[in-house]
């Protein structure tokens, strides 16, 4: 029974599972000090903005996320600390069932204590085998007892061992519980930020159709840009079969790496947040408005270098009517766009590296220092989830 129980509570699922959990809790809480940060620099600007809304919204995600994470490593102790609890229950069990053995064996041993009263019970034997048995017995009762004793202690120490690690595992827990309750009153304050903030900006929704109609023609012109770079190269790459692009060896080795490294790919900015999801999604003010985007939006710092997630070959840089600059890397049949940039140092035809500086985030002064890079990643003429591209 007792060995049954340590061998089922010391598992190494818990480590790893408290492990995994505190990963991701650091994880959301440099999110959350990103964010925060970007916040404070768009805050300076008492006007509300859009950009200044979705920083909020960005870090109520993190912040649920951190609860939900805490939540997740309470339950993980809870759960360890009835096992513990029920361990120490079964071995004060089995102590106590020892302990009245262990007496019992020392009262018989008392009683039977007199060498005379041995020498009795050896030649009242029957015969020689039944006394020689009988000897036997005796060592091995005494031996028994001995290892008894010593089983007694062996227990006691685990039993105390576990009970300082219940109390240990129970001051985590309300710790932790603790946490909780500060980062739910963050919650709330923020919530009631976020209230504001949505209120204040649906006073402006005629600016915010405008500027909405703006970053659709934006949007176009790029992705205009890129369906025309690919038609080109596809007419000049053509296959035989008159499929998708007839690849040198270079490029479809780079491509094939390209894919081997999906979810590794390093982000296009050291420090950011992504503050726009892919695909199709709710405006965040505006009742019934849909917004589309091709890529993600990272929110980073004023003037953040931008960096090429892969190696590969500058496509094209182009300007875009509104939208700054854009850069179109190659990386086999992979497109990566990085779009709303300024001081861009690379050319169409340069060779990037991994990581490699091609140029600077715009940051606009005109509206809280903001500073958004659209970055996209395209296979051939279908559209990618960055996402699922970029590092966690």
């Amino acid at each position: 029974m007792i060995v049954a129980c340590i061998i089922l509570f010391h598992s190494p699922a818990f480590s790893q599972s408290i492990s995994d959990l505190r990963q991701k809790k650091e994880a959301a809480e440099k999110e959350i000090e990103i964010t925060t940060q970007l916040l404070s620099e768009a805050q300076k600007n008492e006007r509300t903005s859009l950009n200044r809304l979705q920083l909020i919204n960005k870090r109520i995600e993190q912040r649920n996320t951190l609860i939900s994470t805490i939540t997740d490593e309470i339950k993980v102790y809870q759960e360890c600390i009835s096992n513990n609890s029920l361990v120490i229950e079964m071995l004060n069990s089995d102590m106590e069932l020892m302990k009245k053995e262990y007496a019992e064996m020392i009262r018989t041993a008392y009683r039977n204590r007199n060498s005379y009263d041995l020498v009795l019970f050896l030649l009242s034997a029957d015969g020689f085998n039944q006394a020689y048995r009988r000897y036997l017995y005796t060592k091995q009762y005494a031996s028994y007892r001995e290892k008894q004793a010593e089983v007694i202690k062996t227990v006691q120490e685990i039993l105390n061992d576990k009970v300082v690690k219940l109390e240990q595992q129970n001051e985590v827990k309300r710790q932790l519980i603790g946490e909780t309750k500060k980062e739910t009153e963050k919650l709330t304050s923020e919530k009631v930020q976020q209230n504001s903030e949505v209120q204040q900006l649906k006073k402006e929704q005629k600016k915010l159709r405008q500027k909405l109609n703006e970053q659709r023609k934006i949007e176009q012109q790029l992705e205009n840009e890129i369906q025309r770079i690919i038609a080109e190269e596809a007419k000049k790459n053509k296959k035989e079969d008159g499929s998708g692009f007839a690849l040198t060896p270079e490029q479809k080795l780079v491509g094939d790496n390209f894919v081997q490294n999906r979810k590794r790919l390093p982000w296009p900015v050291e420090r950011g947040i992504i503050t726009e999801h892919f695909g199709i999604h709710q405006h965040p003010v505006l009742t019934n408005v849909k917004i589309n985007n091709n890529g993600i939006n990272i929110t980073t710092e004023a003037n953040a270098k931008v960096r090429a997630v892969f190696n590969g070959e500058v496509s094209r840089v182009f300007g875009i009517s509104g939208g700054n600059t854009a850069v179109i890397i190659r990386h086999g049949s992979y497109l990566s766009v990085y779009s709303n940039l300024r001081e861009v140092v690379v050319k169409k035809g340069d060779k990037v590296s991994t990581k490699q500086v091609i140029g600077t985030v715009f940051t606009d002064s005109s509206d809280d220092n903001k500073s958004i890079l659209k970055f996209q990643i395209w296979h051939e003429n279908e559209k990618q989830d960055p996402e699922e591209w970029i590092g966690k």
